[in-house]
C-alpha cells in the first residue's frame, strides 16, 4: 500500500476516527483534513506518528477539504475514506482496477460484512430519479422501478462490476485522474453531491469506474450528519441536489425538480402535523422558498442569509449561492 495516500476529511470525529486511523496502518501516507472540529479529533489524529494533519480554522466542506489533501499528497493512488468507515481488507484490487480504469471502488459493509445496498453504488441521477426522491416516493415505495434503478437494487454487489456512481465514502483515485478532473467541485458545500458530480465528469470524460468487493471497509455512516441541526441539512441537501440538477440539465428539468421539492416538502409538513411533528414545518419552510425562488428564476438561486441562522456568515462568505 506503499503508492497510497489517504485521505481522510473530519469535522467531530473523534468517537470514530481512531479505528479508521489504525486500519490504515502501514499505508504510504496517511491524511487527515480537519474541518475545524470542536471536539478531541485533531488529538486522536496527531497522536498517532503516522498521520499528517491538517486542521482548517473554519469548516471549508468535505469536496474543498479532500483537494487540500490531494494537493500534498505523494501516492499514485487517492484513498478518499470516510472517519467512520475501518479497511478490513487490503486495497490491492482497487489499485490493479484503479490502474486500468482510473477510478475505482469497494464495498462497504454493516458490522457484520452484509453490503451496504441502496449506499455503496448507485447510478447518477435522472430527472425520474430525483422527482421521485423529493417527492417521497422511494420513501413509501422502496422497490419502485426508479428507486431500484437509481440505488442499483439490481445488482449484485458481491461480483465485480463497471458502476456509476459509488459513494464518496470509500473511493479510489489514481492522483492524475484526479488532477485531469480538476478534483471535486467545492460549490458542493458542506456536503452532498460533491462525488455524484465527479463520478459524473469522469464518465463523460471518458473513464471508467470499476467495483471490486474484495476490498472491503466497514461503514457506521453519518456521525457528522447527526451534529447538523435539522434545519440546515435540509437545505444543504436540497441546494446541493438543485446545483447538481442546474449543472446538468436544461431549465425544463430543473423546474421540473423544483416543483417536485415543493409538492414533496409540503406533503411532508402535512404528514408531520399528522403524526403531531410540527416541527417539520419549520424545518421545510426554507427549502419552500429555496425551491420555490429556484423555479421562478430558472437556476439555483442562494436563499437569504437571515434563513441560514448560525451559519449565514460562513455561507456568505462561500460560493453556495453562485
Amino acid at each position: 500500500m506503499e503508492d497510497i495516500s489517504a485521505i481522510v476529511v473530519t469535522h467531530n470525529s473523534e468517537a470514530e476516527v481512531g479505528g479508521c486511523l489504525d486500519a490504515l496502518r502501514g499505508c504510504g501516507q496517511t491524511l487527515v483534513v480537519d474541518n475545524a472540529s470542536s471536539d478531541g479529533t485533531v488529538a486522536q489524529a496527531t497522536r498517532r506518528s503516522w498521520v499528517e494533519v491538517i486542521a482548517n480554522p473554519d469548516n471549508r466542506g468535505f469536496a474543498a477539504a479532500v483537494n487540500q489533501g490531494a494537493r500534498v499528497a505523494l501516492g499514485r493512488y487517492l484513498l478518499i475514506l470516510n472517519p467512520d468507515a475501518v479497511l478490513t481488507t487490503s486495497c490491492d484490487d482497487l489499485m490493479a482496477a484503479c490502474e486500468e480504469s482510473g477510478i475505482a471502488a469497494g464495498c462497504l459493509t454493516e458490522d457484520d460484512g452484509t453490503a451496504q445496498v441502496g449506499f455503496a453504488v448507485r447510478r447518477l441521477p435522472t430527472v425520474a430519479s430525483l422527482t421521485f426522491e423529493c417527492l417521497g416516493l422511494n420513501a413509501i415505495w422502496p422497490r419502485n422501478p426508479v428507486n431500484v434503478r437509481y440505488r442499483c437494487l439490481d445488482l449484485d454487489l458481491s461480483r465485480p462490476c463497471r458502476v456509476e456512481q459509488p459513494a464518496g465514502a470509500f473511493l479510489m483515485v489514481r492522483r492524475d485522474v484526479f488532477r485531469t478532473l480538476g478534483g471535486f467541485d467545492e460549490q458542493f458545500w458542506p456536503i452532498w453531491y460533491e462525488d455524484v458530480d465527479f463520478c459524473h465528469r469522469a464518465l463523460t470524460s471518458g473513464y471508467s469506474i470499476e467495483y471490486r468487493p474484495a476490498a472491503r471497509a466497514r461503514h457506521s455512516g453519518g456521525h457528522s450528519i447527526l451534529s447538523i441541526q435539522p434545519k440546515f441539512k435540509r437545505i444543504y441537501w436540497y441546494g446541493s441536489l438543485l446545483k447538481y440538477t442546474g449543472k446538468y440539465h436544461g431549465a425544463f428539468v430543473f423546474r421540473t425538480v423544483c416543483g417536485s421539492i415543493i409538492v414533496g416538502s409540503l406533503a411532508r409538513i402535512s404528514a408531520g402535523m399528522m403524526r403531531g411533528r410540527g416541527d417539520l414545518k419549520g424545518e421545510y419552510l426554507n427549502v419552500l422558498r429555496l425551491a420555490a425562488a429556484s423555479l421562478l428564476a430558472g437556476r439555483f438561486v442562494y436563499l437569504a442569509a437571515e434563513a441560514q441562522g448560525d451559519d449565514s456568515e460562513r455561507l456568505e462568505s462561500h460560493p453556495l449561492g453562485r
